[in-house]
């Protein structure tokens, strides 16, 4: 208590927390009563409980009582009082006093637990409580604050730290009365209490500890950043039970990568049926090929659901899992127009995976249902054309339901496209919805009823916000018979009917005050009247098949392979949980040989930088501390079928030069590792090892006498590296000893030796100093006056005589080694039309290259003459090509890799990477011409073949028809009949003439190239061309190929769907989803769809309008931003 301090009026555990808590607590702040004859007297309790403890709507009471205290001798009380224990419901209670104040200048009073110890294990009470302090001798005067709480063993108090202010309370006239509330030193205090049943178990819950596995048996998912609409999406999937055992029966064991999405959902779905806490979606995003970008927006949960449901569908084809979700999600309508005088019909049957509802407009789901299925009457100017013998005829148009899934998914519209604001926003308008409802009356004449049409609800997946910020959660019936519980991303708690039904149904709050500005809004800003909080997908499933979609799943319906996969990966991470938690236990030591030391064909004896799998990479030992050099000799003696004795170690220093050499022999075999790096290590890097291995004499070791070195005599250990002219390589070959004062000229008989050269071969010496300091060795001098010491390396070349330096390029090992000073490996990809085939590399090059030199080492490895060979820099961020490099003299490689700068900054490509392209022609004629991008359309547009072309740069659309047939072998016939035609936005712009000149067209134009069609050779003066194009539901969202079509007079529209077909090669059930219409040019244009017997010619009514193919777009931008959505 001591240690409190605050302003609020209420504070909770008073002894350690602060009273700050007004998060799950609501106040009532009237402190005094009015009108002595209206208002009730304190001590008639059951008449003044109403107005200090109000009912609360929506709660269901489990038990009430009062308690009256009597406080006497106020001012002779100690620090805190404690007042009589008394029952409500199974628990104790007991008012907590502060008489001078909790750390202020108030009377403190508190509602608390009355146990004598802790209460038992789990107890808690959701209580609402109001204390009233009044004066015994005149009960009209009292003040009262009333609070709600859930009581906790370890929130077992809550209260009121500002009950009252002393100079008040105990002042003359309390509130212009004639005596004081405290008066003689005495008062009464009555504690009312309320506690109310917890049926959902988290009634004004902080949360604080909380298990949703424990309290509801079920796990949620984390939200990655603004993934709470794929968490919500996820769960309802899961809880669909047939879903998620169809997911498990797709085929997963020879894919079980992380870029599989079905096995990452696979994983997902074991992990929420087994693990104790929430489960991650970060594989499964991953395996979407999602980055951060997708990680931190939320994207539409409509379209994310149907192209996960494609996904999987295709994943499903041909194996036991088949038409497993059309099963359960696809149902059937049925456009239709009828006439009404005649019989006479034309209608064609589609799938659905969902259906959206307008919410606008339409009270409740009854009456959207409707809305969807309306009626519209073709007559008088509007009457639809019947063909032969019927003509025009009044008719009937509409849409009707042929049958509905197992599984139904309603999509509210909760967004739309405001053009007045021209911008997307959100439709918070009241929108009921049942728990049942019997779609038996959406349905057709026709449709079978033999089974009832009764949906129950399973599902509400709920929008908190507006169209540009809010939150995403889901209220689902996990079982047939259960209750409805909310998933909140890693949260899941029981919920109650209303919660459900009305709290999602939207619309105005009630009782809320004429002109008032509303109620503050999560995830928005500002106030508003209307609930932001709304349903925008309910699940609905059908009542005979409730045991089929809810089906139990059981341990032998999860493939095995899943949990021997993840424990293997839970052992994994043990191991290394394990590694990091005794790390402090083991050093790492970095061990070469002369095994590693002849693979190795760089600087200095080892690369340390090297992979493991390098066979010139330097062994790395995880060795206990403790362990003896002896130990550790045995260890590396017996991975190599060799005596322990034979096993030397040296200690290996950074010099001054920066290279790591051998020091000095670690003689001791009791040392222990530790105490070898501690004297012998360089202080703060790695240890490291070198292992020298010496041959056994008469079964003992004989190592050469290197004490006495220092002092002139003994040996000093020396490196040998090979420089082969011939193949250009540089190579260790192994180690020996030389005398101090012997001559450099004696090493060439140790040399001869070891290459199996004769003893007439010339040898030029050099020593490797350092990088880039690399001298030739004078042979008449001592080892000593060449300052040779332990460890140093010296490199050797025959000497070669009449060498033609044409063969080679470097003839010395001087100048070898400044190439590897300069070496840059650059990854070269090809840039190549698409579908083609081309060799990713990586070549060894040098900095100082020319131009020239580099082309010619790529020519040499594709084997094609360099001058047909381009070069591109590419793009760090993006990785596609960035602008192709000029041949210059004056740059060498490096210059020509460097980012430059430029007023814009500076230019981010990468500096070791290329793109190459094998060009037709030499570069310098390349460089006279203009490349050209053309989408060829060999089979009406159901085929494109990207093509890029050299044209002239003065040339004309005709030399380009002329390119294009050559490229692609045409026979005279069709390379007279090419045309081309510029499209933007998905719509054809213009055709181009064949003497438009090739230069006025952008690089970033888009190009279409085809025959063109019989229908227009043969057009006869009453056929009319119109252009058409694709869009999604929209014509503002226009995708695909444009193109150009005749359009005959008096031919019915049955008739041109088949020249349709033949003209975009677009054919059988691809065409059946294909909707048509024609739509006028403009902003926001209207699209007027076609029927069976409408005549399209006599329903163009300008020359811009256009013939519109309305179907869904399976390239498109999810997150329209230039994109492919793409789940693997």
């Amino acid at each position: 208590m001591d240690n409190l301090s605050g302003t609020d009026m209420l504070v909770d555990d008073y002894e350690k927390y602060n009273n700050d808590r007004q998060d799950v607590v609501d106040i009532n702040t009237d402190e005094t009563v009015g009108d002595t004859d209206a208002e009730p007297m304190a001590d008639d309790y059951e008449a003044i409980k109403p107005r200090v403890l109000p009912e609360l709507p929506d709660q269901e009471v489990e038990s009430e009582a009062y308690h009256t205290w009597h406080i006497d001798k106020w001012r002779s009380l100690g620090r805190k009082e404690h007042g009589p224990v008394f029952k409500c419901g199974d628990s104790p209670w007991r008012i907590l006093f502060f008489p001078f104040g909790n750390n202020v200048d108030h009377a403190s009073f508190y509602l608390e637990h009355g146990f004598d110890k802790d209460p038992p294990e789990g107890w808690y009470a959701c209580v609402q409580f109001a204390l009233v302090l009044w004066n015994p001798s005149d009960p009209s005067i009292y003040t009262h604050h009333t609070a709600t709480h859930r009581f906790t063993a370890k929130e077992g108090d809550w209260g009121f730290t500002r009950f009252v202010e002393f100079r008040r309370a105990f002042q003359q006239n309390w509130e212009n009365r004639e005596r004081p509330l405290v008066e003689n030193d005495e008062a009464k205090v009555t504690a009312y209490v309320r506690i109310f049943k917890d049926p959902t178990g988290v009634l004004w819950h902080n949360f604080e500890g909380y298990d949703s596995k424990k309290e509801t048996g079920m796990v949620g998912l984390k939200n990655q950043g603004a993934t709470c609409y794929l968490n919500s999406l996820l769960q309802s999937l899961y809880f669909t039970n047939a879903f998620r055992k169809a997911v498990y029966q797709i085929p997963t064991e020879s894919e079980a990568v992380k870029t599989n999405s079905a096995w990452t959902l696979q994983r997902l779905f074991y992990n929420l049926q087994k693990h104790k806490l929430a489960v991650p979606t970060s594989e499964l995003t991953s395996s979407f090929g999602w980055d951060s970008r997708q990680i931190f927006e939320q994207q539409d949960v409509q379209e994310l659901s149907r192209i996960l449901m494609d996904k999987l569908d295709e994943r499903m084809k041909g194996t036991a899992a088949e038409n497993a979700l059309a099963q359960l999600f696809v149902g059937k309508s049925k456009t239709y127009i009828s006439c009404i005088n005649v019989d006479c019909e034309s209608s064609r049957i589609e799938d659905f995976w969902d259906i959206q509802l307008n919410v606008r407009g339409n009270k409740n789901l009854h009456e959207s249902f409707m809305d969807y299925i309306q009626v519209e009457t073709l007559e008088g100017e509007n009457k639809y054309d019947a063909g032969e013998p019927y003509k025009l005829q009044d008719a009937k148009k509409g849409v009707i339901f042929e049958s509905f899934p197992p599984v139904l998914h309603l999509q509210l519209k909760r967004f739309e496209y405001d053009v007045n604001r021209d911008a997307m926003m959100k439709v918070n308008d009241r929108h009921e919805f049942p728990l049942e409802f019997d779609a038996a009356q959406y349905l057709s004449d026709d449709a079978d009823r033999s089974e009832s049409w009764i949906y129950q609800l399973h599902g509400v997946l709920v929008h908190s916000g507006d169209s540009h910020a809010g939150h995403y959660y889901a209220f689902l019936k996990p079982e047939k018979d259960g209750f409805f519980y909310k998933f909140d991303d890693d949260r899941v708690t029981r919920a109650t009917m209303k919660e459900t039904l009305e709290e999602n149904f939207g619309g105005e709050y009630a009782n809320l005050a004429n002109g008032g500005l509303g109620q503050r809004q999560p995830y928005m800003r500002g106030y508003s009247t209307k609930r932001s909080m709304n349903a925008y997908m309910l699940v609905y499933i059908r009542k005979t098949r409730l045991d089929q979609v809810l089906v139990d799943v059981k341990e032998e319906d999860i493939p095995c392979h899943i949990e021997r996969k993840l424990s293997e990966e839970r052992a994994e991470l043990e191991r290394r949980k394990k590694e990091r938690e005794e790390a402090h236990f083991y050093l790492t030591v970095g061990l070469i040989s002369d095994l590693t030391f002849k693979n190795h064909h760089g600087f200095d004896l080892v690369n340390w930088d090297a992979p493991p799998s390098d066979p010139a990479a330097a062994q790395q030992h995880r060795v206990l501390r403790t362990t003896k050099m002896s130990g550790f000799s045995k260890q590396i003696a017996e991975e190599r079928g060799l005596a322990p004795e034979q096993v030397r170690f040296w200690a290996m220093v950074n010099r001054q030069n920066k290279t790591v050499r051998p020091d000095q022999p670690l003689r001791d075999p009791n040392m222990t590792i530790e105490e070898a790096w501690n004297k012998f290590g360089t202080k703060g890097a790695p240890f490291r090892l070198w292992a020298e291995v010496c041959q056994l004499e008469d079964g003992k070791p004989t190592w050469p006498d290197i004490n006495s070195a220092s002092s002139g005599g003994g040996s000093i250990l020396v490196f040998l590296k090979h420089f082969d002219v011939q193949s250009q390589t540089l190579s260790g070959v192994g180690h020996v000893y030389v005398k101090k004062h012997a001559k450099v000229a004696d090493i060439a008989t140790q040399i001869q030796d070891l290459m199996g050269w004769d003893i007439f071969t010339n040898i030029t010496l050099y020593e490797e100093i350092r990088h880039s300091m690399i001298e030739a060795m004078k042979p008449r001098q001592t080892f000593q006056q060449s300052e040779i010491q332990d460890g140093d390396i010296i490199c050797f070349q025959k000497a070669h005589s009449g060498l033609d330096p044409t063969s080679v390029i470097y003839t010395d090992a001087r100048q070898y080694y400044d190439y590897l000073l300069n070496r840059i490996s650059i990854n070269f990809y090809p840039r190549i039309p698409t579908g083609a085939e081309g060799e990713v590399f990586t070549l060894p090059l040098s900095k100082k290259m020319t131009y020239e030199q580099f082309s010619a080492k790529v020519g040499d490895h594709l084997r094609v003459d360099p001058t047909h060979i381009r070069f591109g820099t590419v793009h760090s961020t993006t990785g596609k090509p960035k602008a192709w490099l000029k041949r210059t003299l004056n740059q060498n490689l490096q210059q020509l890799m460097s980012p430059s700068y430029s007023s814009y900054g500076y230019s981010n490509h990468k500096s070791d990477s290329l793109f190459y392209e094998i060009l037709e022609t030499s570069l310098a004629d390349f460089e006279t011409k203009k490349p050209m991008k053309v989408t060829w359309l060999s089979e009406g547009i159901s085929k494109e073949e990207p093509i890029e072309l050299l044209v002239p740069k003065n040339g004309t659309i005709a030399d380009l028809a002329a390119a294009l047939s050559k490229k692609l072998s045409l026979d005279p016939a069709t390379a007279q009949l090419i045309r081309v035609y510029e499209a933007h936005a998905g719509k054809i712009y213009k055709e181009l003439a064949e003497d438009l000149v090739i230069m006025g067209i952008s690089e970033f134009v888009t190009l279409y190239a085809e025959k063109i069609p019989e229908d227009e050779i043969k057009a006869t003066q009453d056929d009319r061309a119109i252009y058409c194009f694709h869009f999604d539901k929209e014509p503002t969202k226009p995708h695909g190929v444009p193109f150009k079509f005749v359009l005959k007079a008096g031919e019915r529209f049955k008739d041109t769907r088949e020249r349709l077909s033949r003209r975009t090669g677009i054919k059988g059930k691809l065409l059946e989803k294909i909707k048509f219409a024609v739509v006028c040019r403009g902003l926001y244009p209207k699209p007027r769809y076609l029927e069976d017997e409408d005549i399209v010619m006599d329903l163009i009514t300008d020359n811009d309008d256009l013939l519109g193919l309305d179907h869904v777009n399976k390239t498109k931008s999810f997150w329209s931003r230039g994109d492919s959505i793409f789940i693997k």
